[in-house]
């Protein structure tokens, strides 16, 4: 990552949220679509050695996107993101969870929301994602399972495919 870019990811129990902001050495409207594009997702969506499978996807309000977290053994864990609101190139909504490869929700897991605005600061964008679970024991969960480390992992992964776009 280059360290002059701003990272910031901050847990509050008492919210029960996640709040992580990160600028990209990219326009908002290619970060957006890495956000928003099936194709684009494929390529960093996952903490590395890990791979995305997108299965379907339809953003839009009210569509899916159902897809795996591959390991290097091809082991596969399934999650959806529910699409709830957009407004283009600044904004869009989701519910996060884990399902099965058919899209059914998974018993017992956390389920969150997801708010993700894009700030255009001419060659940089500021991405702000903030992460809302409904009990702090679901929260607790998925710090547990080293989302922090994962998703800083899957982000990195984003500023190495810009990088990599600019040779």
């Amino acid at each position: 990552m280059n360290s002059n870019l701003n990272f910031d990811f901050t847990v509050n129990k008492e919210t029960n949220t996640v709040h992580v902001t990160r600028d990209f050495a990219a326009e908002r409207a290619l970060v957006w679509d890495v956000f928003t594009k099936q194709e684009l997702l494929d390529q960093w969506w996952a903490p590395k050695p890990w791979k995305s499978e997108t299965k379907s996807m339809d953003f839009k309000e009210g569509g899916r996107r159902l897809y795996a977290m591959v390991s290097p053994e091809g082991q596969k864990h399934w999650g959806v993101q529910d699409y709830t609101s957009i407004t283009p190139k600044t904004n869009f909504k989701q519910l996060n969870t884990f399902s099965d490869e058919d899209g059914n929700l998974a018993e017992g897991m956390p389920t969150s929301e997801w708010n993700l605005d894009f700030f255009d600061n001419g060659d940089t964008t500021t991405v702000e994602i903030q992460i809302t679970h409904e009990k702090l024991a679901d929260l607790e969960m998925m710090i547990q399972m080293g989302f922090k480390e994962g998703f800083t992992m899957t982000l990195n992964s984003l500023d190495e495919l810009f990088e990599n776009w600019k040779k």
